[in-house]
């Protein structure tokens, strides 16, 4: 029986600042990071909460990342702000673009931040509902590496190449939806081979191009698109909006971090921003209240809303703290270079 470690948003927030300060990372990158990852893990998003500290770690290790990097942000034009992350992690670029990108988004109607040379390892929703938050709508997305094979394809070619949407709604939770283009997020697959489970045959092929329910060989084989063509072509449409469009890699043309320190992780991510009320004024309240006549006709149909899971998850996470295995607490710990705190443990 696997057992689990419960720790309050506190001790996870002060474990994974320890971890990343003995990394090297700096300041900024310690808190953007951090808010990331114990949101993710407050939310119960498993695989790109406290779990993605290891690889973010042995990225910069391996020289795939700048833990030290100040993204610069760059005025590219009246509707578009990018900034250059130099090679450091999305997140405080990202944060850094914020600002700005709303304030063209208010006086546009619509803006666009493009991130270039940035390490991304992150849930999209929480840069979305960032967004929502302002009362902007907002839709975000990015390459990967090549982990996916187009459709009728056997080999690996595109990203898992993620999408995310969010929508304010006055008085609620924004309607939020994130979702890799690839069958399941690659950390899922991850998650299964660290507990030793088997996978659905629909996720993956091996490196033969045959259907796989063994995750370390789809892992070293080709994940499949969503829905087929129609994911296929969502997820090409992705690689050149995050790629080309803003002068950024395919996801073909990077590679995970390595021993031999060649890997090329770092790429680009689209985030655009709309404003309600630069498009309808005074309406734009109006506008709002409409919306909310198809959630709630959703709703009435016995219908989920996208992300009330993990809203759900946030408030009980908000009360009771958030549950991790204990074999990653204790690598956790490892990386802090500490022994195991003494926290509450569960046998699940």
């Amino acid at each position: 029986m696997e057992h689990y470690i419960t720790l309050s948003l506190e001790a996870a927030q002060a474990l994974s600042r320890r971890i990343l300060q003995r990394a090297g990372f700096s300041a900024g990158h310690v808190e953007a990071i951090t808010r990331s990852v114990v949101a993710a893990q407050r939310d119960e998003c498993h695989s790109h909460g406290l779990y993605r500290l290891l690889g973010i770690v042995e990225t910069a290790e391996r020289g795939g990342l700048n833990p030290q990097a100040m993204p610069e942000v760059i005025d590219q034009a009246p509707g578009i702000v990018r900034v250059d992350a130099h090679y450091g992690s999305s997140l405080l670029a990202f944060e850094q673009g914020l600002a700005p990108l709303k304030e063209k988004a208010e006086r546009n109607g619509i803006a666009v931040l493009a991130i270039n040379h940035c390490f991304h390892f992150s849930a999209l929703w929480s840069e979305v509902e960032a967004l929502s938050k302002m009362g902007l709508a907002g839709l975000a997305m990015n390459p990967t590496h090549a982990f996916v094979a187009p459709a009728g394809g056997m080999r690996a070619l595109l990203g898992t190449n993620p999408f995310a949407f969010s929508w304010p709604r006055p008085g609620e939770n924004p309607y939020t939806f994130d979702f890799a283009t690839s069958m399941v997020a690659r950390g899922e697959i991850e998650l299964h081979h660290r507990a030793g489970d088997s996978i659905p045959d629909s996720w993956a092929l091996d490196d033969q191009g045959q259907p796989t329910t063994d995750p370390a060989t789809a892992l070293d084989g080709a994940m499949l698109p969503f829905g087929g063509h129609k994911g296929s072509a969502l997820s090409t449409m992705i690689e050149l909006l995050a790629g080309p469009l803003i002068g950024d890699a395919l996801s073909h043309e990077t590679q995970a971090a390595n021993e031999a320190g060649t890997g090329r992780p770092c790429h680009g991510e689209l985030v655009i921003a709309l404003s309600p009320k630069a498009f309808l004024g005074e309406q734009s309240e109006a506008g709002l209240l409409h919306a909310e006549k198809l959630f709630e006709e959703m709703l009435g149909q016995g219908a989920r809303l996208p992300s009330q899971r993990r809203f759900e998850a946030r408030s009980r996470s908000l009360k009771e703290g958030v549950t991790i295995p204990a074999a990653l607490y204790r690598d956790l710990n490892a990386l802090a270079g500490e022994e195991p705190a003494g926290e509450e443990e569960n046998a699940h």
